[in-house]
């Protein structure tokens, strides 16, 4: 939100400071808060039969919630959890739509954050349709190195779609340039 609306709508944020590993949502629930991450990552993932597979990662800047199921009531398709003990900002639905009605300018960056959602969701599900295991981790590598140097081996190779194991043979290769 910019500087010039915050000190009028900052009353409606709590200010919540959470360790690592710290489930802020279960898969199943309803989602009653949004999170804007000030300092720490936070992680999106499902249980696939008993299997834990990961579909996105955020860190500082960025705002999260199960979309879904905070918009709508309903529950939500995944559990978000910290990987780091994190800053964050957090906002109720009742004071999410009071932010949408009165402070111009706030749907527009919902807007957009739904948007570069949309656009990395069907970047992931291309990649993984068109490339192989070693061009997801080169393009992961290229394009979000934050991810390769702040998240563990085993959530990477979750998100990439391949095993540690795997993952482990990937990342050797790549440092003797495949």
């Amino acid at each position: 939100m910019p500087d010039t609306y915050w000190s009028q709508y900052r009353h409606l944020w709590t200010e919540k400071v959470i360790p690592a590993r710290t489930t802020l949502l279960r898969e199943g629930e309803v989602a009653r808060q949004a999170y804007a991450i000030q300092k720490g990552c936070l992680r999106l993932w499902f249980n696939n039969n008993g299997k834990d597979i990961t579909f996105q990662f955020f860190f500082e800047g960025q705002a999260v919630s199960s979309i879904e199921s905070f918009r709508n009531g309903r529950p939500s398709l995944f559990s978000i959890e910290s990987l780091e003990p994190c800053e964050l900002l957090v906002i109720t639905k009742k004071n999410f739509d009071i932010l949408l009605a009165e402070a111009p300018g706030f749907k527009g960056l919902v807007e957009e954050s739904v948007y570069q959602r949309l656009e990395h969701y069907s970047s992931l599900f291309l990649s993984h349709i068109r490339d192989t295991p070693p061009q997801r981790y080169q393009k992961l590598l290229n394009e979000h190195p934050q991810i390769i140097q702040r998240i563990p081996q085993h959530y990477i190779a979750s998100y990439l779609g391949i095993t540690p194991v795997s993952l482990s043979r990937i990342r050797n290769k790549a440092g003797k340039g495949f």
